[in-house]
Formats: C-alpha cells, structure tokens, sequence
C-alpha cells in the first residue's frame, strides 16, 4: 500500500480509519489493536478525533500512514516518506518505519532522493538511471565497490601551508583549522601516522564518503 492522500480534511482521522476497517473487513478486535498499536508508536493517540484541517504536516503524514497500515500490509510502499518534516519528526518517521518492519516481517520498499533515510532504514539498495538497473545489492557492498577510499578530516592546532599535506593525499577541503584529505583505504595508517608525525594536529577523523557523493560519481560515470 502506498502513501496517498485519503484523509477527510474536515473530519477527524478516525472516521478514516472507520471506513477502511469496513472495506478491508477488519474485525473489530484486531482493528481496536491494530490502530491502538500504530497511534501508539506514532504518538498521536490523542489525535484520533481531531479534524484533519487542524494537525501539523507532520500529524497528518503520520495519520496517512495509519490510514495505509489498518490492515497490516505485508508489503509497504514508501515515496518520499520524510519529506516536508522537520529533522526530528524525520527521525521519528524513521524509528516508526523501522519498528513496523521489525514487529510485521513486512517489505518496505521506498523510494527517496534522501540518501539519510536510505542510510538509516535500508540494507539492500537499487540505484536506477535511464531505466536500467546499474547497482542492486546491500548498502555496504555499494560503499566497498565504489568508494575505495576514505576521507581524513584534520583539526590543525596553528596554521601551515598546503604544500605540507600535498605528498600526504589529495586535498578537497583546505580552510583553517579544518584540512579534508583523500586516502587509500590500504595507506590510511600510514597517512594518519605521518599526519601526527609532521603537522601540530588537533584532532583526526576518518570516514566513509558521504553517500550522495557515492551516488553523484556512479550516476556521473554512466552518463
């Protein structure tokens, strides 16, 4: 079942739910737990029978998931499911997405330019460019596959030249105190050694490349 907009806009989101109960024969005592469950975990219990119009966005996505969730699917589409919420409703959403999969065995599978919630939710991914299926595998093997490097972040405790950090990697960030350097994953000890062994460092920090530059490189390279 996919998102969609079905809630009465002058009706609480109960009246909503009451009607889907009717048209997916939901028996009264698996409905009462059901949304007793789901209102529960997306902390709007309170909300049921508030009219539509008057819920945040966010209050309103959360009853529209309710609304696809009464009859507990067993496969769920997902488009976009975070988009418009503030950061913490984002994490919220997330936490929910990922209990529901947890506590129905469901299959979510969503589709998002968000590549944070695809880090947070999903293990297997599918990269689709032109129509043609160019990655299908687990997030992990994605990172392996294309990104054979890591990033070095540097915290300097004085200022020094760039020509320092030249021999060291390949420098993508110079601005003081802040130096970001490129790295074979193979020589990330020594390069991290001689950073401590040349330069008055601050602090160092090694990374994964963030997955939208991942992303950004695979969809570049298949243009």
């Amino acid at each position: 079942m996919g998102q969609k907009n079905q809630l009465w806009w002058d009706l609480p989101a109960l009246e909503t739910f009451l009607l889907n109960k009717e048209i997916y024969e939901i028996p009264t005592k698996e409905f009462n737990e059901v949304l007793s469950e789901l209102s529960s975990l997306l902390k709007v219990d309170q909300l049921l029978k508030t009219p539509v119009r008057k819920l945040s966005l966010g209050e309103r996505m959360k009853m529209e998931l309710i609304a696809s969730l009464i009859h507990s699917p067993k496969v769920l589409f997902l488009d976009e499911p975070t988009l418009g919420l503030d950061v913490v409703m984002q994490q919220n959403l997330r936490d929910f997405i990922r209990e529901y999969n947890k506590r129905y065995h469901a299959t979510i599978i969503l589709t998002s330019h968000y590549m944070r919630d695809v880090e947070s939710l999903c293990k297997r991914i599918i990269i689709i460019s032109k129509g043609v299926i160019i990655f299908d595998g687990l997030l992990s093997n994605l990172v392996k596959k294309h990104a054979p490097y890591k990033l070095i972040k540097v915290i300097l405790q004085r200022e020094v030249k760039k020509d320092n950090f030249q021999a060291l990697g390949k420098v993508i960030k110079f601005q003081y105190p802040e130096i970001v350097l490129v790295s074979s994953k193979e020589k990330i000890s020594e390069t991290t050694s001689k950073l401590f062994e040349q330069l008055p460092i601050e602090d160092v920090t090694i990374q994964d490349p963030a997955i939208e530059d991942i992303i950004r490189e695979i969809f570049s390279s298949n243009e």
